[in-house]
C-alpha cells in the first residue's frame, strides 16, 4: 500500500462516515496530484498503487467512489472493476486513462462506470465527476438504510400483526378483517394500531407503499 494512503487513514471514529474517495493508480505522481486536489476541497482520500492494495483495504460504510486508472501494472482497471462488482462493493467508479478508446469507454460504462476522463483532464472536470459519484452513492446508501429500517420494523411484528397488516394493505376494513381472522373487531383494531405504530406508517396508503417496498403480498380474502 502506498505511504500516502496510510497518512489519510488515521481518522477519529466520528470521521468515518465522511465521504471518502479511493484512488488506484500505479503512477505515484498522479496519486499525489489527485490526493492534493481532492483534499483541497475537504474530501478524505485513500490512495493505492495496486488493485490488490485497494481490495485488501477495509471500506467504510460511507458515501464513496473509486477513481481508477484503466491501465495498471499486473491487472487492468476494467478487470478490477469486474472484481469489485463481484465482491459486492457497489461504489461508483470514475475511470481515467491516457490511452482510452471508444470500445474501452463503452465497456466501462456498460459495467457501471459513472464517468470516463481522458488524461490530461481539467481539475474541475475531476471534481465534478467525483461530486456526482459521491452524491449518487449517498443516495444508494440512504435507500439501503431505509429498506433495512423497514425490514427491522416488519421483523418486530408478531405473526398475527403481520396477518392483520396483510389484510389492511389488501384494503379490508376492521370488520372484514375480524370476520376473516375470527377475531373481535376491537382486537383487530388493537393489532392494526400496533402495526401502524411499529411500521411508523402515517396512513394506510403509507403502509401500502412500505409493504410494496418490502415485497409483502396483501393477504387475500378467504373463499366463501
Amino acid at each position: 500500500m502506498s505511504s500516502e494512503s496510510h497518512s489519510t487513514s488515521a481518522k477519529s471514529p466520528h470521521d468515518r462516515k465522511d465521504p471518502v474517495v479511493y484512488v488506484v493508480d500505479d503512477d505515484e505522481g498522479m496519486r499525489l496530484a489527485l490526493g492534493g486536489l481532492l483534499r483541497s476541497v475537504g474530501l478524505r482520500v485513500e490512495t493505492f498503487e495496486s488493485s490488490q492494495d485497494f481490495l485488501a483495504f477495509p471500506k467504510d460504510d460511507a458515501p464513496s467512489c473509486l477513481i481508477l486508472d484503466v491501465r495498471l501494472r499486473g491487472e487492468s482497471g476494467l478487470a478490477l472493476q469486474e472484481h469489485v462488482a463481484k465482491s459486492g462493493v457497489r461504489m461508483p467508479i470514475v475511470f481515467m486513462t491516457g490511452h482510452g478508446d471508444i470500445a474501452m469507454t463503452v465497456k466501462a460504462m456498460k459495467a457501471g462506470a459513472v464517468d470516463f476522463l481522458a488524461k490530461p483532464f481539467r481539475d474541475q472536470d475531476m471534481l465534478d465527476a467525483v461530486a456526482n459519484a459521491l452524491a449518487r452513492d449517498g443516495e444508494r446508501l440512504a435507500a439501503e438504510q431505509s429498506i433495512a429500517a423497514l425490514r427491522a420494523a416488519y421483523g418486530s411484528l408478531t405473526p398475527r400483526e403481520r396477518e392483520v397488516m396483510g389484510f389492511v394493505v389488501a384494503g379490508l376494513m376492521n370488520k372484514q378483517i375480524a370476520s376473516e381472522m375470527n377475531l373481535s373487531e376491537i382486537t383487530v383494531k388493537i393489532h392494526r394500531g400496533q402495526v401502524m405504530k411499529k411500521m411508523a406508517a402515517r396512513s394506510v396508503a403509507d403502509l401500502v407503499r412500505k409493504s410494496e417496498s418490502l415485497g409483502v403480498d396483501p393477504q387475500p380474502q378467504k373463499s366463501p
